[in-house]
């Protein structure tokens, strides 16, 4: 039975995204609450939608600025929209905007809001910097000193290491493993090689290169004026590499496992900045409105396994799941999108979906069964395009549901991956 019952669909309308940047370039002075501003504002004037219509605003981030932690509602007080407009932010790593997607879509299918704006963002050139402990207790009692020579006797136990600042890691606060250290092992356990993993990463280019040549990327992306000058306008992803072949990335150095390892920055996604925001309606909403829905959501589900058995290996169980709560089998779908952390668990999460070991932990007799590789990330995925990580499930939705429209394929599956063995998928109908 599907999760959203007939007079209450939850309707996909439209989607927006600024352009994918990599860490530390072209994107690198704006902060997440301003890319989600852009995609956000963007998502509002191409519907041309009636600001004071939108009940709630649902955005996820994995990094919040400990200035401004909630980003939904920073960017819910833009003067577009009106004050009222309720707004939370959620995390779930990289499903974090399709936590929000999930969240809003709930809250319209139980008839408590009609239209929501959900997606997320990421700013990975500015993650939060920490100082240590020592330094941190130091400026705590300097600011509780009521005279000068206690300032001073405050910072008096300082030693040189507590000046060491902390940057975030991307690894399992429970495992001490990397992701990258995850995608290995992975590789390793499920027979994954090398050159299987290449392919896959120049697929992915190849794809992107062609989507955005021939403009179907380019149409979700909104230009984005490239500050401090603002002279200049990005208009698409700066981490598609149309001119790669094989060979470069067969030249390329493991970069986790240096002796033994197959995993490289060639075949891995790049850390990225970037915002992401969709639309979503009743379906009563959309035709007062006079907006045509792309597609509808059919059902979707959330899983979780050990981080320290097989990190990314999550989609596997979530998979089966939404399926049957759509109502639907694998065989059913025209295309699917997988997010792409690393060809590694890309390809590894392509061998679980065949796997009676995998399909009876997500508590099923028999597989889903394989993937068509022809239908698959068709227009690239992470690995090209980048991977902010809050917004990342806003754009493998409105890419997802784009790409089904124009090829008039009836349904859709889009899964990622997240830290904490954390599993999502998605099952969507065309409109």
């Amino acid at each position: 039975m599907p999760i959203y019952e007939p007079g209450r669909r939850v309707a996909i309308i439209a989607g927006v995204r600024t352009p994918f940047a990599k860490a530390g370039t072209t994107l690198r002075a704006l902060s997440a609450i301003e890319l989600g501003k852009i995609a956000v504002s963007e998502l509002v004037h191409r519907t041309d939608l009636d600001p004071a219509s939108v009940d709630l605003l649902v955005f996820g981030t994995v990094l919040p600025s400990v200035l401004a932690p909630n980003i939904a509602r920073e960017i819910a007080l833009m003067p577009l929209l009106p004050k009222r407009l309720d707004a939370y932010s959620v995390s779930r790593a990289c499903a974090s905007a399709n936590q929000a997607i999930t969240d809003a879509a709930d809250q319209i299918a139980l008839g408590h809001a009609h239209v929501a704006i959900a997606g997320g963002a990421e700013s990975l050139s500015n993650v939060p910097i920490l100082h240590s402990r020592g330094f941190s207790d130091a400026l705590v009692a300097a600011s509780k000193a009521k005279t000068l020579s206690a300032r001073v006797q405050a910072f008096a136990g300082i030693r040189a290491k507590d000046f060491i600042p902390i940057t975030p890691a991307i690894a399992e606060p429970t495992t001490g493993e990397s992701m990258g250290q995850s995608a290995e092992k992975m590789a390793k356990l499920n027979g994954v090689t090398r050159g299987e993993q290449d392919a896959l990463a120049l697929a992915s280019h190849l794809n992107a290169a062609k989507g955005t040549a021939d403009g179907r990327l380019i149409a979700e992306i909104v230009p984005v004026m490239v500050p401090p000058r603002f002279e200049t306008a990005m208009t698409s992803d700066n981490g598609i590499r149309p001119d790669t072949t094989a060979e470069a990335l067969a030249a390329l150095k493991p970069v986790f496992d240096r002796r033994y390892g197959s995993v490289t920055a060639g075949n891995a996604s790049p850390l990225t900045d970037g915002g992401a925001a969709v639309l979503l309606m009743s379906e009563e909403a959309a035709k007062a409105a006079g907006l045509k829905p792309k597609a509808y959501i059919r059902g979707y589900a959330y899983a979780a396994l050990d981080p320290g058995e097989q990190l990314l290996q999550g989609p596997v169980l979530a998979a089966p799941v939404a399926l049957k709560r759509a109502g639907l089998t694998l065989k059913d779908m025209d295309l699917v999108e997988m997010h792409e952390a690393f060809a590694a668990q890309v390809l590894s999460n392509l061998r679980g979906f065949e796997s009676q070991y995998w399909a009876e932990r997500a508590g099923f007799s028999a597989p889903a069964g394989a993937v068509d590789h022809s239908r698959l990330n068709v227009m690239g995925g992470s690995i090209s395009i980048g991977h902010p990580f809050g917004a990342t499930g806003a754009r493998v939705t409105t890419t997802l549901v784009n790409e089904l429209e124009r090829r008039g394929g009836q349904f859709g599956l889009m899964t990622v991956c997240a830290a904490g063995g954390l599993g999502f998928a998605m099952v969507v109908e065309r409109a």
